[in-house]
């Protein structure tokens, strides 16, 4: 194992928005910074969001209340409302930002187009290319971070946040040959640790995420003896590209700013899915959305169900979902002749590693922004096109805290030797169990089957493979044991044992390791954060 001097003052592991964000600002305090990534920095979820930035702009007639109070309902009682207002009012600055590093929205400087997805009450979601918005914000900061000649280790895996003897964070354990390099394995030692690593939808046998979402933040987190929380809450996307029975893996998106422009869900006999379910119709909050068309498929017998957006016409669906409409003749369905064939899909991680307003996690030196973090936005459901505002924001605000911290603090001792060997399952097993029990309606039987294939004998880990599956299996068993201990159904989590909201589970459920390195629930903290 190669060892290195202490040579930056932060190392950011992800190259999403958020960590791309996060690293570009470090570098403009005057941080000596390095990206870490285990592909390459264009290679995340950020590139494949398809909807847009929620954000109020200037002169719409909208406001941050009305957009917190949307964030809120769609939370369904678990959003911390203290960070939900200082997120959501710093996104207009931080989209000033974006727009100066090179990103370009659609329509004019002076008026930003505007569309409305589910949860929203009123149009105030921008967007680019028409429905390649994640591609766009990509592009604009690895361009800015390639162009500024940021430090870059591509290609290697993170297989350890290394701390002093103290606790403080002292470097990262990395893995490489992803790339096929012949690079192998190394210390790089850091002042402070930016986690960014997105979410774990790979944990699923349908998802929307990239293969590499598999988990790595939140393992990294909780081996360094981070706490986490809202971990039961995994969102499904409602209405992804259904190709075909027995479809596995990353499967396209149907943004729902179609439905924002007036698409309909049908079921296979052409009767409405969202009549008289929610009075947002088929803009309810995804959680909503999700669970109807779970059940109407249930009802008809079937795997799908359809979106109709014929309506829009060839030329439209054309401009303003490019993304969408090449997808879909891609699988031999015109949208504009015949409605689209969809079903909800592993989309998203509301919680995460607990961490303030500015990223701080609980361990010294640990910081966490984007998916991966849990700031208390998102509550027991995220509100559609949230996410990229929160990456935008968190990620410069968690580079800001690392420079104030820095500042005052005293470097770190030599990094303790990471362990060698950790639990590692089969991901095959991990994922069709996750998905045949901890997806869209759970039952405590099902949960403790799942969580006995997530229990696994430990293993050297060797390739970045193992590194992945170490984290999933890590991954699989915390989320279970969130799943399992909360004996109701709220936002995302739908219990057919407790299927009802419960109020005294008006509250966070936290999940640590334990001596062993076993995931336990540890004590339960009240909304906005109070134990």
């Amino acid at each position: 194992m190669t060892n290195w001097h202490l040579t930056v003052d932060l190392a950011v592991v992800g190259t999403g928005v958020a960590g791309l964000t996060a690293a570009l600002r470090a570098a403009e305090l005057g941080l000596r910074v390095v990206a870490v990534t285990k592909t390459t920095v264009e290679d995340g979820n950020t590139r494949w969001a398809q909807g847009g930035v929620a954000v109020v702009l200037p002169g719409t007639g909208d406001s941050v209340e009305a957009h917190v109070a949307d964030t809120l309902a769609a939370g369904a009682g678990l959003c911390d409302e203290v960070a939900v207002r200082a997120i959501l009012a710093a996104g207009p600055a931080a989209v000033s930002v974006l727009r100066a590093r090179g990103a370009v929205f659609d329509g004019s400087a002076g008026e930003l187009e505007r569309t409305r997805e589910g949860g929203h009450r009123a149009f105030r979601v921008i967007h680019a290319a028409g429905d390649a918005t994640g591609a766009e914000i990509e592009r604009a900061l690895a361009g800015a971070t390639r162009g500024g000649q940021l430090p870059l280790l591509e290609g290697r895996s993170v297989t350890d946040v290394l701390r002093d003897d103290t606790g403080r964070v002292a470097g990262l354990a990395l893995l490489g040959d992803y790339l096929g390099d012949g690079w192998g394995a190394g210390v790089l030692r850091t002042r402070a640790v930016l986690l960014a690593t997105g979410g774990l939808g790979q944990l699923y046998a349908v998802s929307t995420n990239v293969d590499g979402a598999t988990g790595d933040g939140l393992a990294l987190a909780l081996r360094a003896g981070a706490m986490t929380a809202d971990l039961e809450f995994v969102q499904f996307h409602p209405t992804v590209l259904h190709v075909g029975p027995g479809s596995r893996g990353r499967q396209p998106l149907v943004t729902e700013a179609i439905r924002g422009e007036g698409a309909v869900l049908l079921d296979i006999t052409g009767s409405p899915v969202m009549t008289g379910v929610h009075p947002l119709g088929a803009l309810a909050p995804r959680d909503v959305v999700a669970a109807a068309i779970t059940s109407r498929m249930a009802q008809t017998g079937t795997d799908h169900v359809l979106l109709d957006a014929t309506h829009l016409g060839a030329a439209v669906l054309r401009r303003r979902f490019p993304t969408v409409h090449a997808a879909c003749m891609a699988l031999g369905v015109d949208p504009a002749r015949a409605p689209i064939p969809v079903a909800p899909a592993a989309h998203y991680q509301c919680g995460g590693v607990v961490t303030d307003t500015s990223g701080r996690t609980t361990v010294p030196g640990l910081y966490a922004a984007g998916e991966v973090a849990r700031t208390g936005l998102h509550g027991a459901n995220r509100l559609a096109s949230n996410s990229l505002l929160e990456g935008l924001v968190m990620g410069a605000r968690a580079a800001e805290a690392v420079a104030a911290d820095l500042a005052v603090s005293q470097r770190p001792g030599p990094p303790l030797p990471p362990c060698e060997r950790r639990p590692v399952a089969a991901r095959d097993a991990v994922q069709r169990s996750m998905s045949a029990h901890a997806g869209i309606g759970r039952d405590a039987a099902g949960l403790a089957a799942a969580s006995a294939v997530a229990r696994a004998t430990l293993r050297r880990l060797r390739t970045p493979r193992d590194a992945e599956n170490a984290g999933l299996t890590l991954a699989a068993a915390a989320v279970l044991a969130a799943a399992s201990a909360r004996t109701e159904s709220r936002g995302c989590h739908l219990r057919t044992d407790h299927p009802r909201t419960a109020a005294r589970w008006r509250r966070s459920i936290t999940v640590v390791l334990d001596d062993a390195g076993a995931p336990v629930v540890a004590q339960p903290m009240l909304v906005g954060g109070v134990a």
